[in-house]
């Protein structure tokens, strides 16, 4: 199978990646149905979705007749068996949980069909853990974005010593079709590489936050003017969700049992506490709107 072969990929999960990886594969002419189990959450990511386009419409990097053409090819629906039953290809974006992600890909090897690829957008889970709930472990392969996915232009795509070539193949030709700069990884490794690379940079900083060697603020302001950082360490957890971060630290402790990648307690608490960045408003920071303007 090659990319032109792919008539239909599905999302799963509309959260703050899939909704908008969902809209990269509509833009890039893909039947796409976006799933998730709340109403609530596919409304918003159609209002958000919606927002977004217009300004892009606004700004001349889209057309009405191409925003209204992606709409065309996006369809949103909670039905986990009708999202996925004439799929080829399947992009997982649900919560940073291996637990849950198994669930899900156990549930997907019932229903969708055998030719579908299974891919996830896991920022640090290695598909080899997940794959084992299927019993075609050469279609998976790990397809991780950046947030937020409709601005960032980069896919990591990591194979298993099971998933095949032609897998990794059709996935990279695949990112080509939605406009992304994809990078395979013939290796697994935990947390891939760029956030490899950022989770140093930021246990370092919330190293010397803790140790009250520079107010968090300061910390940013030193990586933005010295290193010529875009946004700085704590900034960039309040725009990716604290969660996020969080779950991907609990995820790297379990596997690695090493206590110095447990997760510090003063991400422990924000998440505790409900503040997870500019999603909810209150993070480090605190935001006057809700969510990030693209």
């Amino acid at each position: 199978m090659k990319a032109e072969d792919v008539q239909q990929i599905t999302v799963l999960g509309a959260g703050q990646m899939g909704h908008q990886i969902a809209m990269l594969c509509a833009l890039g002419g893909f039947e796409t149905v976006i799933q998730d189990v709340q109403e609530l959450a596919l409304s918003k990511a159609e209002s958000k979705l919606n927002a977004i386009m217009d300004r892009w419409v606004t700004k001349g990097k889209l057309s009405d007749d191409q925003k209204e053409a992606a709409f065309q090819r996006l369809r949103f629906t909670t039905s986990f068996e009708d999202a996925v039953r004439n799929t080829d290809f399947v992009i997982e974006a649900v919560v940073e949980k291996l637990e849950v992600k198994r669930e899900v890909f156990a549930k997907l090897e019932q229903l969708a069909p055998e030719h579908t690829i299974f891919a996830t957008n896991s920022s640090t889970i290695v598909n080899s853990l997940i794959a084992s709930e299927t019993n075609r472990a050469e279609k998976v392969v790990n397809m991780h974005f950046f947030f937020p996915p409709l601005v960032m232009d980069c896919v990591e795509v990591v194979m298993s010593d099971q998933t095949s070539k032609e897998t990794a193949q059709l996935t990279m030709e695949i990112c080509k079709r939605i406009n992304r700069t994809a990078v395979l990884l013939k290796k697994e490794i935990s947390g891939f590489i760029a956030n490899r690379i950022l989770g140093a940079l930021q246990k370092e900083a919330v190293y010397l936050y803790e140790q009250g060697i520079a107010d968090y603020k300061d910390i940013d302001i030193i990586c933005c003017k010295a290193l010529n950082h875009p946004i700085g360490p704590f900034e960039l957890m309040d725009l990716s969700g604290i969660d996020v971060g969080y779950y991907v630290m609990e995820q790297r402790y379990k596997e690695t049992g090493d206590p110095e990648d447990k997760p510090f307690a003063c991400i422990e608490e924000k998440v505790k506490q409900g503040h997870l960045g500019r999603k909810t408003g209150k993070g480090w920071y605190n935001y006057e709107t809700d969510g990030v303007k693209l």
